[in-house]
């Protein structure tokens, strides 16, 4: 979209042009993917594991918003809880692991005290390729865990160590409708369980 009067598109256009795009993405899941998933967290609760959720910048507000829906949301009265745990919420723990160990072992040492074998890691990137979720992915592997990726653009590192994949298909560069999508996946799976 061009600065000038010649091509400007109007706040309208835009907006038409945006929620056309996220749709196109919404409808290009492939629900098997996410089914997948449901199934993961479903046999997490029952067993009693912890399900991490880790991001950076706009996919930590993600993570943190999706361990709140599914300890709270997806945990009702009268249904066994789900034990879940944002990695991007504590930032004394995260700037001091940053600090100490360098930030891209800021989820993995976290790992290394919180999780244990059967546990659920849930990695959540646009690109797919963030150092610091790439490596809690692998930590989780050799570690007896079950890895997630939720992603976007091609899937990056993050889609091809994962046990467990949602893939939004996308532009490079495409942050906002991925990260928007990565948003409905939170609250489709939360409510998912709350009404089941």
């Amino acid at each position: 979209m061009g600065n000038t009067e010649g091509n400007k598109v109007s706040g309208i256009g835009y907006a038409k042009n945006y929620v056309k795009r996220l749709t196109d993405l919404i409808n290009g899941l492939n629900f098997e993917e996410v089914d997948r998933v449901i199934q993961l967290f479903q046999d997490a609760r029952e067993r009693g594991a912890t399900i991490f959720f880790l991001g950076n910048g706009g996919s930590a507000a993600t993570a943190c918003h999706f361990a709140n829906d599914m300890g709270v949301c997806a945990s009702p009265e009268g249904k066994t809880p789900f034990r879940a745990i944002s990695l991007a919420s504590n930032m004394a723990y995260v700037t001091c692991l940053a600090n100490d160990m360098g930030y891209e072992n800021i989820f993995s040492g976290q790992l290394r005290n919180l999780m244990r074998p059967g546990d659920v890691v849930v990695g959540i990137s646009a690109s797919g390729n963030s150092p610091n979720a790439v490596n809690a992915l692998d930590y989780a592997n050799k570690n007896k865990a079950s890895s997630v990726a939720i992603v976007g653009f091609d899937g990056g590192l993050m889609k091809q160590k994962a046990d467990y994949v949602i893939h939004v298909k996308s532009e490079k560069g495409e942050y906002g409708p991925v990260e928007d999508v990565h948003m409905a996946l939170d609250h489709l799976i939360s409510t998912y369980f709350a009404k089941t």
